[in-house]
């Protein structure tokens, strides 16, 4: 697996278009790396930048644009509602697959002894890049901010990790610069119904895991109870993994509470949201809406719709376009401007990046002209994988329609896990018809190896030995599947809305077909294989799979006539 990490470094100027693209230019001008979401903030005065890629390649894309930022952005001129103390005030490195947070951590060592030594930026690790545990915390690391910077660097408590200490002509420009490594963090504002900074803190200290100072007396002017130690005794927030502050957003006329969720096990954003909204609601206020600032992970936003789907008492086994929507909708999302979910959420940012054609995401036309054209891909194995797929959606959409029929309202749960069952199967189907087209183009590719030589002769037979069995393994997978449909199928013939059972009986025809297609394409794949004791196994397998099929789709068809009359 390649290993990929994301980078959000968060830079001191939000107005400034001009200076933005400068910084961004720079990124996209650094090979192996993709910007993902540049997210500008003009009263914060704060841009925050998302860019993913392999780890060197994307330490060697942050040294630039920390470098570029160094040259543009004055602090001694900075003023901004949002906390910071250099001109790029962070840069976190975010494991994003197959590279452990550990590892991470070494890279946002490695770039922060670069930008410190190289551009004399005091650099203060932060997060699972700490080099003690005062520091993991990014509000100790910044407290007192760039105005407080001169003293702080000096101090023996609070040296930078890495550059200088002194503040010098180029410190007084740049300010400093955590960099850190850590989890994928969700940056939302929840916009209130108010003009007023102190009521939107008053919710902020509810929630945040740090919670408010305890106080003698009247819990706004009293005199703060500090513990043993001479430090303010707290009394925790509602929400852990959590850190939230209120703050007013001239551009939008109102009033924000700005969390960062760094742990969304801990506290998902629907969670979140619904927390703020009561505490707010107590208060005499009302949430409006909830802006996310950069990118979101799909799942916060595929668990927040299913989440508000059950509340509503409905079937969770739709579509992930129908999920968003929903999710949208309940958080409001789209409160201060369009919720776009290709700009905003990560996976499907990454998939637009990704320029390799796919088989599933063509009209019906296109896939069937393709099919009948002169190339040999796709074939039987991707066909009968889509006829799979076909057969579980016919089966969601059975559910779903039985979870909805009046007079049945208390089964709605129990339809909703037959659809969300049919929708996991409808998944891994689509994605066998592109993987079964890849594995043909793989047993191409090492049939079209070179000869010259006994070495290249070796290494051929090898490779076709490997590719075939590897395109014997996914039409059996595609068997596998596309008979587990037959559950949901033969449950919405017995238990569905009977006004569909024709449906569920086409769906059993699909599922049938598909699975016997597969099979055409194991055995046929199998007899190329030299390692017969493998290729025996799968046709054995294939066969019994293949039996069962007949049998379950002739018992469904049989419900299916019989309720039919």
């Amino acid at each position: 697996m390649k290993k990929l990490i994301e980078c959000v470094p968060n830079f001191s100027e939000g107005r400034d278009l001009a200076v933005i693209k400068q910084i961004t230019d720079t990124i996209e001008a650094c090979e192996g790396v993709k910007l993902l979401d540049v997210d500008p903030g003009a009263t914060t005065n704060r841009t925050v930048v998302t860019f993913v890629g392999e780890p060197d390649d994307v330490v060697e894309a942050a040294f630039q644009a920390v470098k570029k930022a160094q040259e543009l952005i004055d602090m001694r001129h900075h003023k901004g509602d949002h906390p910071r103390f250099g001109a790029t005030d962070v840069c976190p490195l975010v494991p994003i697959s197959g590279i452990s947070m550990e590892e991470t951590a070494e890279y946002a060592k490695k770039l922060g002894q670069r930008l410190g030594d190289e551009l004399g930026i005091p650099i203060y690790l932060y997060e699972n890049a700490a080099s003690e545990e005062k520091r993991r915390n990014l509000a100790n690391c910044r407290e007192g901010e760039y105005e407080g910077l001169k003293d702080r660097i000096s101090s023996s408590d609070w040296k930078p990790d890495y550059g200088p200490s002194e503040f010098n002509e180029s410190v007084s420009r740049s300010g400093a610069t955590a960099v850190g490594a850590r989890d994928f963090l969700i940056a939302v504002n929840f916009n209130l119904n108010t003009t007023s900074t102190r009521r939107a803190n008053a919710v902020a200290f509810d929630v945040r895991e740090k919670g408010r100072p305890k106080r003698e007396g009247n819990s706004i002017t009293g005199k703060p109870v500090l513990d043993e130690n001479g430090e303010p005794v707290m009394i925790p927030g509602t929400l852990k993994g959590t850190k939230a502050i209120g703050w007013f957003i001239g551009e939008y006329g109102i009033a924000q509470v700005s969390m960062n969720i760094t742990n969304l096990s801990e506290t998902p954003l629907h969670v979140a949201f619904d927390e703020v909204s009561e505490k707010a609601q107590k208060r005499g206020l009302r949430v409006t809406g909830l802006e996310i600032v950069g990118l979101v992970p799909k799942k916060a936003i595929i668990d927040a719709g299913k989440y508000y789907l059950g509340k509503q008492g409905r079937s969770v086994g739709v579509t992930d376009a129908e999920i968003i929507k929903i999710a949208i909708k309940s958080m409001g999302l789209d409160d201060l401007k369009p919720f776009v979910p290709e700009e905003k959420i990560i996976e499907y940012v990454l998939a637009a990046n990704d320029k390799s054609e796919s088989l599933v995401d063509m009209s019906c036309r296109a896939f069937a002209d393709e099919t009948a054209s002169e190339s040999p891909a796709p074939g039987g194995g991707s066909i009968s994988a889509y006829l799979g797929a076909l057969g579980a959606s016919l089966a969601a959409m059975v559910a779903n329609l039985s979870s909805h029929k009046a007079g049945w309202d208390d089964r709605w749960e129990e339809f909703s896990d037959w659809a969300v069952k049919g929708q996991e199967i409808k998944e891994d189907l689509l994605r066998l018809v592109d993987e079964d087209t890849e594995s043909f183009n793989m047993v191409m590719a090492a049939f079209g190896l070179p000869t010259g030589s006994d070495e290249e002769k070796a290494a051929r037979t090898a490779a076709i030995q490997s590719a075939t069995k590897y395109a014997t393994e996914v039409p059996f997978r595609t068997m596998q599947r596309s008979f587990d449909a037959f559950e949901v199928i033969k449950a919405m013939a017995v238990e569905g809305n009977p006004n569909s059972v024709s449906d569920a009986g086409v769906g059993a025809l699909c599922a049938r077909s598909a699975v016997m297609g597969a099979y055409l394409n194991v055995k046929i794949n199998a007899s190329g294989l030299k390692d017969r004791e493998f290729a025996d196994s799968m046709v054995a397998q294939g066969a019994e799979i293949e039996r069962r099929t007949i049998d379950a789709e002739a018992e469904i068809m049989q419900i299916v006539n019989a309720k039919i009359g």
